[in-house]
């Protein structure tokens, strides 16, 4: 709005009455911050980091979407998922700061509000879902063969946030709307389309992601301690990967997991405000970070992007890939029928132990590609 006093015939003065930054989603004091300049910067932090993230999440989706050849396992569709989810949340946060700024639209509010928590407990899941897919690929070694896999991750996925959000509107309609978030010096306040309900809120979005997050930060040390054993008994898979290759491995799955978020615990006291700066940079630009380790330095989306979108020297021949595993198919072909014809007479012992280590090898092989794949390793 225009400020009458301080504006005049050449200068006109306007100040905004809305500023939300993104700690609003997992502010677990609900008190908000009474400083209005930190509060106008963190706003700008987080309408600047969804707008990014929405646009590289959108393009992380195309990527994907696109190119057949990169989303057939199950990590590529497990992220694709998440995406979907981190974009439409990005999208109606976004909206959130606009609609709020019509007071008299309550239905509109509190249908955003609705969609808000449904796109965020959703985001949740399904980095819970990653999760449980690293666990049981890489600690258990689980072999994928369960029926309509994807299509029970998907159920729990979009099926329980959708299943959460109708109990709390089914319990009291009023659940959802604006709220009074934050009171500054000036005695202003700032309005958000969000939970009104505090029980409804610590339930169904504190506790809701403190479960998601205490399975996701153990399946964190369980992933790295397993790979730690990895790597110590094939030590000559990891003597080219540097630290610098170890820390991106490491970030990329912090950030597959959403481990930052759980920056909300530690807004408290003396140290809120430090803590708040950290959950809106970080999760505000959660898309733009998944773009980078796990679109951006995977070798074959980049593969897939020389081959189709670059020109010049650039561009990648389209069976430069195809010639090269043809050529190890034949050669591995070739060297198993010369052993197989030389170990014709050996006994049937022997040939129990080596295909019990054969199995051994290929389950270790499963699940450090799986964990390449899932990390984003670069190589």
């Amino acid at each position: 709005f225009v400020v009458q006093n301080a504006s005049t015939k050449n200068v006109t003065v306007c100040s905004c009455d809305h500023l939300t930054s993104f700690a609003v989603l997992m502010d677990i004091s609900r008190n908000g911050i009474t400083d209005r300049m930190q509060d106008i910067i963190l706003t700008c932090i987080t309408y600047i980091g969804c707008g990014i993230s929405a646009i590289f999440l959108s393009i992380t989706l195309l990527t994907y979407l696109s190119f057949d050849k990169i989303r057939r396992d199950t990590p590529s569709k497990l992220l694709i998922n998440l995406c979907f989810a981190l974009l439409l949340l990005n999208l109606v946060y976004l909206l959130d700061a606009w609609l709020a700024l019509y007071p008299r639209a309550v239905g509109l509010c509190i249908a955003t509000a609705l969609f808000l928590h449904y796109f965020l407990l959703a985001s949740f899941t399904w980095m819970g879902l990653e999760a449980l897919h690293l666990y049981l690929a890489i600690v258990k070694v689980f072999n994928n063969s369960t029926p309509r896999y994807m299509l029970k991750f998907a159920l729990i996925g979009w099926g329980i946030p959708l299943l959460v959000v109708i109990i709390v509107i089914a319990v009291n309609k009023d659940n959802y709307g604006p709220i009074t978030y934050g009171k500054f010096s000036d005695n202003t306040t700032d309005d958000f389309c969000w939970l009104k309900n505090d029980i409804a809120f610590y339930v169904a979005v504190v506790a809701y992601f403190c479960v998601i997050f205490v399975s996701n930060l153990v399946t964190f040390v369980m992933v790295m301690v397993q790979l730690r054993r990895i790597k110590r008994k094939n030590p000559h898979n990891n003597q080219y990967r540097s630290g610098v290759q170890e820390l991106r491995s490491v970030a990329g799955l912090t950030v597959l997991l959403g481990l930052t978020w759980g920056f909300a615990f530690f807004a408290w006291g003396p140290v809120n405000l430090a803590f708040m700066y950290l959950f809106c940079i970080f999760n505000s630009l959660q898309g733009f970070f998944i773009f980078v380790f796990h679109c951006a330095m995977k070798e074959n989306v980049r593969k897939q992007w020389r081959t189709y979108l670059c020109c010049g020297r650039f561009r990648l021949a389209e069976n430069s890939g195809t010639s090269h595993t043809v050529s190890q198919t034949q050669a591995h072909h070739t060297l198993s029928h010369k052993l197989s014809r030389t170990h014709t007479k050996k006994t049937s012992l022997p040939t129990t132990s080596y295909t019990h280590h054969s199995q051994t090898q290929n389950s270790s092989s499963t699940a450090s590609l799986t964990t390449g794949r899932s990390l984003s390793s670069v190589h």
